[in-house]
């Protein structure tokens, strides 16, 4: 499935994206969100900045700066969190448009050693928890 990017919420930057995320950072070729929904604590996601459906659609050279950018994320995640594992996921099932879940995963919390969950609804931080990450993020990047 194809989704039309003017229905996209990463390309039309709409209301369902700032209800599930908040922006962190611009990449090289991607955007950084925190999750808003929190149960895996530290939670992002990467999202590509043009509308492509899949990861083998992209150049080599746009495969790498995407992964590049993906692992930087990764990297400021481990340094600010500490988790166990960072879980990847890249599903785009009914919406075509390249991103990775990345879900941190600590040894007593939830869904270790199994898959992580979309959207549990189960933990929301305040304003100033999600601010505090923001900045810690960004500093590590």
């Amino acid at each position: 499935m194809y989704s039309d990017p003017s229905q996209c919420l990463y390309c039309t930057d709409n209301q369902t994206l700032h209800d599930l995320m908040l922006p962190i950072a611009n990449l090289r070729v991607s955007r950084a969100f925190l999750f808003k929904e929190q149960t895996y604590h530290g939670r992002c996601l990467v999202a590509y900045n043009g509308h492509v459906n899949d990861l083998n659609e992209l150049s080599d050279d746009e495969r790498n700066a995407f992964m590049a950018d993906v692992a930087q994320v990764t990297r400021a995640m481990q340094r600010v969190f500490n988790p166990e594992k960072i879980n990847y996921g890249a599903y785009s099932d009914k919406l075509s448009h390249l991103h990775f879940h990345l879900a941190p995963k600590y040894v007593d919390g939830p869904d270790y050693g199994g898959t992580f969950r979309m959207n549990p609804g189960e933990v929301y931080l305040t304003d100033a928890e999600y601010t505090g990450m923001i900045q810690a993020l960004r500093q590590a990047l």
